[in-house]
């Protein structure tokens, strides 16, 4: 297999990070993969991603964090990668409110190591990981990768931009790709549709934060790996690509989705909107159907269905995050 093929993903164990590397083993890509399995949620979660591939024999695994700058050197003098995708760091919004110096470290400083070794070991092509957040709060719509982006909205999209820009300034050949509210099978605890899911079946309230009317441009976890794969070996100097749905839903539709879905209704405790939440998410994705042959496939009702139908199909592995074995038969 040529030297082209080999891929080192970052952040391989997580939510994206374990689809996409599934995709590309399946697809004959050598993978390796670097992760911490941190704490942010389970770790055991991470290990079931990871079980489902971790004996392919074109996979190799590295358990270290991108801040272990050695070690980090060490992993990429073994694997030679010709394609890094850099999706590794700590998530969330909301938290990065609590612990904005954690997020700088590992999402900055992190990169900043990333792209360093990428250019000792003359990586052809670096792909970085960001976020619909980098847009903020801003009432133009769609969101255009030629936006002006002066108003983050939170230290995690702070880290973003800067991660962007230090991506640009790296004079490797870089695409920032920047995704919108993924969601699906395997998608993160802390997150609304997992959150939401859980409550509504357990007959348990929610949070809704905010009149229900802020929108998110839900996206499908396959869609999202499609269009990285559709990224890989396109080699341009440097180019910032939204991935997203293009179809903003309120977070009532959102919610009256998983109760049509579920067949059960959500108590709702509302909440003032929370400052780190912006009020619309909405990617305009011509540039990816342009540049990448790219759109999206998957509506939300469709994704949805994906979703809980795998998470009721979970409850057994993690009876600490998933709900009793007994809505399996609901």
């Amino acid at each position: 297999m040529s030297q082209n093929r080999k891929i080192l993903v970052t952040g391989h164990a997580g939510f994206i990070g374990s689809h996409l590397t599934r995709k590309l083993l399946n697809l004959g890509f050598i993978v390796a993969g670097v992760d911490n399995y941190n704490d942010y949620y389970d770790p055991k979660i991470k290990q079931a991603n990871v079980d489902t591939f971790r004996r392919r024999p074109n996979f190799q695994e590295f358990r270290l964090d991108i801040l272990e700058r050695l070690k980090l050197e060490a992993c990429l003098k073994a694997v030679k990668p010709a394609i890094i995708i850099h999706l590794a760091a700590r998530a969330g919004v909301r938290p990065s409110l609590k612990n904005p110096q954690l997020y700088h470290q590992v999402n900055v400083i992190g990169t900043k190591n990333l792209l360093k070794l990428a250019k000792t070991f003359e990586v052809n092509q670096f792909i970085f990981a960001s976020s619909s957040s980098v847009y903020g709060n801003q009432t133009k719509v769609p969101f255009n990768e030629n936006d002006v982006l002066d108003k983050p909205a939170s230290p995690y999209a702070e880290t973003k931009l800067a991660g962007e820009k230090l991506s640009q300034e790296s004079g490797l050949n870089t695409t920032v790709l920047r995704f919108f509210t993924v969601y699906g099978p395997g998608g993160r605890p802390d997150m609304a549709p997992y959150l939401f899911t859980k409550a509504i079946l357990a007959g348990q309230p929610i949070i809704r934060y905010g009149d229900g009317t802020s929108k998110r441009d839900y996206t499908y976890i396959d869609d999202i790996v499609s269009g990285i794969i559709a990224a890989i070996g396109k080699a341009w100097p440097f180019e910032i690509i939204n991935l997203g749905n293009n179809h903003p839903v309120s977070l009532s539709d959102f919610i009256k989705t998983i109760e049509t879905i579920t067949g059960k209704t959500a108590k709702i405790i509302a909440k003032p909107r929370h400052p780190a939440d912006v009020p619309l998410t909405f990617a305009d994705i011509s540039k990816a159907q342009r540049l990448l042959g790219w759109r999206p496939k998957t509506d939300l009702p469709t994704g949805l269905k994906q979703f809980i139908g795998s998470y009721l199909k979970d409850t057994a592995l993690f009876p600490n995050n998933y709900l009793d074995n007994s809505l399996n038969n609901h």
